[in-house]
């Protein structure tokens, strides 16, 4: 947001914060997210150039539409899930080191 539509909007009396701000996370609860968020990407971005979203529930005994939720950061997802499939589509334990690195 540019500096002038922010004062402008400051003036009329709204509060400019991030999401963070407004769901009043802890940093860690924002960290977390954040770490969720990167593996369900990264998750997305192997799986397809290898298969299916059907093909790897099937290797991992889910369902397609829990692998799309996964994919698209669901928070009913839990980082179990997300990591079991990350490692049925080839990722390392480095691999998925590396990810949550590259968070914050």
């Amino acid at each position: 947001m540019d500096q002038a539509k922010r004062k402008h909007l400051e003036s009329k009396g709204w509060k400019i914060g991030t999401v963070s701000d407004f769901l009043e996370l802890t940093p860690e609860e924002t960290i977390f997210v954040e770490i969720k968020l990167a593996l369900s990407q990264n998750l997305k971005e192997c799986r397809q150039k290898l298969m299916t979203q059907s093909e790897l529930a099937a290797k991992i005994s889910s369902s397609q539409p829990r692998i799309a939720k996964a994919e698209n950061g669901d928070a009913s997802v839990s980082i179990e899930l997300l990591i079991r499939a990350m490692l049925a589509t080839g990722a390392t334990p480095q691999d998925i080191g590396q990810v949550i690195a590259g968070v914050g």
